[in-house]
């Protein structure tokens, strides 16, 4: 049973029932973010092999990012009149994805497993933009913003796991693991 998340009061312009749309959209987004946050950290401590530093120094600004992120979303559901629910509890009982699944593991590898996670990210969040972009502008492009900068962070990492005649080779890769293997493979 979903939860009603109509907030007792919103922000002028939005009727209540709207913000709590906006609200529930967000929430998944919040997860979504914090979650990314702990993969990318995940994978800053557990990549190995002769492309380590440059994959250990790529990941810490993209952190950085989406720590912000998830700060500012979790800041315009409270202005929505709703709770920033960013407890790791909440996280886990309500994500629709699966954990991160490579432990410590080659560089390309794990860039081939991002691939995976920011394809599944960044479908969200269209599908957010979407849902959203009817009820609220300013909600709407904030997700728009976040977006551009994830389809970037996608490009830095696919530049990784793409050969010169444009083939990457993460494409149609169904889970993290299938495409781990197959960036490593690349090596």
């Amino acid at each position: 049973m979903a939860k009603d998340l109509t907030p007792k009061y919103t922000v002028p312009g939005i009727e209540r029932e709207a913000a709590g749309r906006l609200i529930g959209a967000l929430r998944l987004r919040l997860h979504a973010l914090n979650d990314l946050h702990l993969t990318l950290k995940h994978v800053h401590w557990n990549v190995v092999g002769p492309h380590f530093i440059s994959v250990h120094e790529m990941i810490d600004p993209q952190v950085d990012r989406v720590r912000e992120m998830a700060d500012d979303v979790a800041e315009r559901i409270a202005a929505l009149g709703g709770v920033a629910q960013g407890t790791p509890g909440a996280l886990v009982e309500e994500r629709t994805w699966q954990d991160y699944s490579i432990g410590r593991d080659d560089a390309i590898a794990h860039l081939g497993a991002l691939d995976v996670v920011y394809t599944g990210l960044i479908e969200g969040v269209r599908n957010s933009i979407k849902e959203v972009g009817d009820l609220d502008p300013a909600t709407e492009d904030l997700l728009i913003e976040q977006l551009r900068d994830l389809e970037q962070f996608q490009w830095f990492v696919r530049a990784h796991l793409e050969s010169a005649n444009g083939t990457l080779a993460t494409a149609d890769a169904g889970t993290e693991r299938e495409a781990a293997a197959r960036g490593a493979a690349l090596d």
